[in-house]
C-alpha cells in the first residue's frame, strides 16, 4: 500500500520538480525573463486575458476548429481504412496515392487552404483534418487487416452474409481496439495542427500566441502553451474513459 502512495506521488514530485527548476532559470539570470518568464508570473497574465475577453474568445475559436477538423479526419480516417482493409483492390488501387500524399505536412497544405477557402475557420478545420486523417487511416486500415478471417467466416455461417452486416456485427468490434488507438494519438495531433493553421490569422490560440510573441508578451505565450496542455489533459482522460467504456467487453 506504501509503494501505491509513492508511486502516485512520483508524478506530481516530477512535476513540481519541472516548475522548481523552471522558476529558478530566469531568476537567476541564465535566461533573460523576457524571453522566458517564471511560472509564477503566469497568473498574473492569465487574468489579464481572461478578464479581457480575449482567453474566452481565443479557446472558442480554437475548440470550434479543433472538434470539426478532427471529427471531420477521423471519420474520413476511418472510413479510408475501412475500404482498403477490406478489399484488396481498393488498397492496391490507392498504394500509391497514399505513398505520395502521406509524407507530405499538414504545414505543406497551409496555402491550398488559404487559396481555397480564404483566411476562414474553413481553412483551419481543412488543415486539423488533414493533420489527423493519416493517423486515424493507418491505424484503422491495419486495424481491419488484422482482424481474424475465420471470425467472418463464422458470421456467415451464423446467417450474417451480405457485407455490411458482418462490418457491423464483426469487423468493427474486432477492429476497434486498434481503432481507438489512432483516435486517442489524433487527439494529441488535432492540437497541434489548430495552432499550425490558426498563426496565420485564423482567430484563436494561435493568432492570440503570434499576436503575444510579436510583442514580446511572452508570459501570455506562456498562458495560451499551457492552456493547450491542460485542454488536452482533459480531452485525452475524457478519451481513456471513453474507451475504457466501449471495451469493457474485454475485461
Amino acid at each position: 500500500m506504501r509503494g501505491r502512495s509513492a508511486a502516485g506521488l512520483l508524478p506530481l514530485a516530477g512535476l513540481a520538480a519541472f516548475f522548481a527548476l523552471w522558476e529558478a532559470v530566469p531568476r537567476l539570470g541564465l535566461v533573460n525573463p523576457a524571453f522566458l518568464p517564471p511560472p509564477s508570473e503566469v497568473p498574473a497574465a492569465f487574468l489579464r486575458e481572461l478578464r479581457s475577453g480575449q482567453w474566452l474568445a481565443a479557446i472558442t475559436g480554437s475548440l470550434g476548429h479543433y472538434a470539426a477538423g478532427l471529427a471531420l479526419g477521423v471519420g474520413l480516417g476511418i472510413a479510408a481504412g475501412t475500404v482498403t482493409g477490406l478489399s484488396r483492390r481498393a488498397e492496391g488501387l490507392t498504394a500509391w496515392v497514399v505513398r505520395v500524399l502521406r509524407p507530405v505536412p499538414g504545414l505543406a497544405w497551409v496555402p491550398f487552404a488559404i487559396i481555397w477557402f480564404g483566411v476562414s475557420p474553413q481553412a483551419a478545420v481543412f488543415i486539423v483534418a488533414i493533420g489527423v486523417f493519416w493517423i486515424v487511416y493507418f491505424a484503422s486500415h491495419g486495424a481491419i487487416r488484422g482482424v481474424d478471417r475465420d471470425l467472418i467466416e463464422l458470421a456467415a455461417a451464423f446467417g450474417f452474409r451480405s457485407g455490411p452486416e458482418r462490418l457491423v456485427t464483426v469487423v468493427w468490434p474486432a477492429a476497434t481496439p486498434g481503432i481507438l488507438v489512432g483516435v486517442r494519438t489524433a487527439i494529441g495531433q488535432a492540437w497541434m495542427a489548430v495552432v499550425a493553421a490558426e498563426i496565420f490569422g485564423v482567430a484563436g490560440l494561435g493568432q492570440r500566441m503570434m499576436q503575444a510573441s510579436t510583442m514580446l508578451a511572452t508570459d501570455i505565450v506562456v498562458v495560451y502553451m499551457l492552456t493547450m496542455a491542460l485542454l488536452y489533459g482533459v480531452f485525452d482522460a475524457a478519451f481513456t474513459a471513453l474507451q475504457r467504456w466501449m471495451l469493457r467487453w474485454r475485461a
